[in-house]
């Protein structure tokens, strides 16, 4: 494994009141209307009136498109060259969508010259777990069939898309499916037992304890333990897996479930390159166009797919 990268956010005036400005505004707002007492169904057009004046940047064109049967979101830059991204949201696997997540696909897709299909896959409580994974594996699969060429295909997600990202890649392997060129998390969930739960002092403004226990209870299905390398990540067989990429916050509760992965996946062999983020909170890549971190956070993901998957920066 490559020695973790710490990166720190710009000093100055007008950026740490940004971020300073938003601390509080998704305390208020997202962290103080995502809480089990809210139906889930609000929790969802909470995000999406958050989420619906997203910057993105010009010259890329969105399309959507239902493939194997999923509603998926295509950003396109124009440059993809074959070189594709499937992206898998995140959201506890409650909310979110392709619309919710603009920022960080169309941003990848222009700065990595890519392809990017962002997967609305089933949620819970509707659609417990392995309802993701089946549509993960389907887009996947339905890709492949068309022609994409694994070594070009890259997956990414973000908190619980992160989550599904890695269980892709185990659920491919195990199966003896061609593995993308490249993985990506931005935050990921990789222990839903939370055994290892991360105090930052500042706190994290994203998401409570309680939250994502609700969550976690309403995706897990019944008889199957948290820890369980079915449902935790943390403790598949990661061997054989591709090039991954971790970016997360050191101001987030999530924090421990990737340095673990780090160190496990590092154990297993796995080419993985860590950078944390002084400062940050959970999935703080949403905020590009806005925070000039985030815009670099993204930055460092194009250039790592750019390098694995060929033709990039």
């Amino acid at each position: 494994m490559n020695a973790p990268v710490e990166f720190v956010p710009p000093v100055s005036t007008s950026q740490r009141l940004l971020a300073g400005l938003l601390r509080g505004t998704l305390r208020l707002l997202f962290r103080g209307l995502m809480r089990p007492s809210i139906p889930v169904p609000m929790q969802r057009r909470v995000l999406n009136a958050l989420t619906a004046a997203t910057l993105t940047p010009r010259g890329v064109q969105r399309s959507a498109e239902v493939i194997a049967g999923v509603p998926c979101e295509w950003q396109r830059a124009g440059q993809g060259e074959g070189r594709t991204l499937l992206y898998l949201h995140g959201g506890a696997y409650l909310v979110g969508s392709p619309a919710t997540h603009r920022a960080i696909t169309a941003n990848l897709a222009r700065l990595g010259r890519l392809d990017v299909c962002a997967a609305d896959y089933r949620l819970a409580p509707e659609h417990r777990f392995p309802a993701p994974l089946e549509d993960a594996l389907a887009v996947y699969q339905a890709l492949l069939a068309r022609g994409q060429d694994p070594a070009r295909l890259a997956v990414a997600g973000d908190s619980a898309g992160g989550h599904l990202t890695l269980q892709l890649a185990v659920a491919l392997k195990e199966r003896g499916l061609p593995l993308p060129g490249a993985l990506v998390v931005f935050s990921p969930v990789t222990d839903v037992s939370c055994t290892q739960w991360h105090q930052p002092k500042a706190g994290d403004p994203l998401i409570s304890r309680a939250w994502v226990d609700s969550a976690i209870a309403m995706f897990c299905p019944p008889g199957v333990a948290r820890d369980s390398a079915q449902l935790s990540p943390l403790f598949a067989d990661l061997a054989g897996l591709p090039p991954l990429l971790i970016q997360v916050g050191e101001d987030e509760v999530l924090r421990n479930d990737s340095l673990r992965l780090a160190g496990a996946a590092r154990k297993r062999g796995v080419d993985v390159t860590l950078q944390r983020y002084r400062d940050c909170w959970h999935v703080f890549q949403a905020h590009a166009g806005v925070l000039r971190i985030a815009d670099q956070a993204l930055g460092e993901a194009a250039g790592f797919l750019g390098r694995h998957l060929g033709g990039g920066r």
